[in-house]
């Protein structure tokens, strides 16, 4: 009785794991592009930290929203 108690619920846990998720509306997308989403504690010290990545590593941009994903841009 106790395995199957506890198969239900592993069961149950897996099967609602991925009911969470859905997409997020185009009528909600500007709200993730609002400037209260950007992380940077110290905007001078990242771009600081930018230039000197840039420099060492001779890699520049993939920071930030680049376009939709439709590779049109």
């Amino acid at each position: 009785m106790r395995r199957l108690g506890l198969l239900v619920l592993v069961v149950g846990s897996l099967a609602g794991a991925g009911c969470g998720r859905q997409a997020v509306r185009a009528a909600e997308k500007e709200f993730l592009a609002d400037q209260i989403m950007v992380f940077d504690e110290d905007p001078q010290a990242s771009s600081a930290d930018e230039h000197i990545r840039s420099n060492r590593e001779g890699a520049s941009g993939g920071k930030g929203a680049g376009g939709g994903g439709c590779g049109c841009n």
